[in-house]
């Protein structure tokens, strides 16, 4: 069995995707959830800016930051 290996292209929309639902589960925690719901708010808004921006050390440095999100 071989792993599949993606592009930064392909992994961060996927963190950012993950990280979306994620934060459906965090607003639905109601106030106790509000600091972490932010916080992700802020790192998908993080991914999506550096997307756009195709600034590779962004993208990476957003990836990880996303990928960090539980």
């Amino acid at each position: 069995m071989s792993a599949q290996i993606k592009t930064l292209g392909e992994a961060l929309p996927e963190e950012i995707k993950r990280c979306t639902e994620l934060l459906s589960q965090y607003a639905a925690i109601g106030p106790a959830g509000n600091f972490g719901a932010a916080m992700i708010r802020l790192d998908i808004q993080n991914g999506v800016n550096a997307l756009a921006s195709g600034d590779v050390v962004a993208m990476l440095a957003a990836h990880e930051a996303l990928k960090g999100c539980k």
